[in-house]
């Protein structure tokens, strides 16, 4: 299990926000692997990837997309392991888009949805830590004391009125 997070980007613009995601697996020192597949213009190599993914002991998909955002569905109708979706801040309508195509699965075919944009790749990292930190104890101590020192800095913060 030297690469259980599969990251899949829609598009390399998406890493200027997917850069959030790695930089937490990177803290953990949890391995990932980062792909540019589309589930509109790659359809065929995105699924044989994901197949392949789950086979070579992949335990999470985090899935970034923009725009009509069927990348997250894509991969969950096609792995049943867990998949996030990270919804890429659009200029059209600022990732609403995005948001409601992670979001709007139908029943069957699950996908945890985050926040749009950087707060969502962040948050992508951590919910894919925790499913893995259900079995990895080391990486569940590790969480834990993160949540202790974002506790201590919020107990610590001084306004000044």
């Amino acid at each position: 299990m030297k690469k259980p997070i599969s990251i899949i980007m829609g598009s390399a613009s998406d890493l200027e926000t997917m850069n959030e995601t790695i930089k937490i697996l990177k803290e953990f020192k949890v391995g990932f692997e980062v792909k540019v597949l589309s589930a509109h213009r790659s359809p065929q190599e995105l699924a044989k990837y994901v197949r392949t993914s789950s086979l070579k002991g992949a335990k999470v998909f985090i899935a970034a997309a923009g725009g009509a955002a069927a990348l997250a569905g894509v991969i969950a109708s096609h792995a049943t392991l867990p998949v996030i979706g990270v919804p890429i801040e659009t200029k059209s309508l600022k990732g609403l888009d995005s948001l409601l195509s992670t979001v709007q699965m139908p029943g069957g075919v699950p996908v945890a949805g985050m926040a749009i944009g950087k707060a969502g790749a962040k948050n992508a990292a951590l919910f894919a830590l925790e499913v893995l930190g259900i079995t990895d104890k080391k990486i569940a101590r590790k969480l834990s004391a993160l949540r202790r020192s974002t506790v201590n800095k919020i107990r610590q913060t001084k306004i000044r009125v």
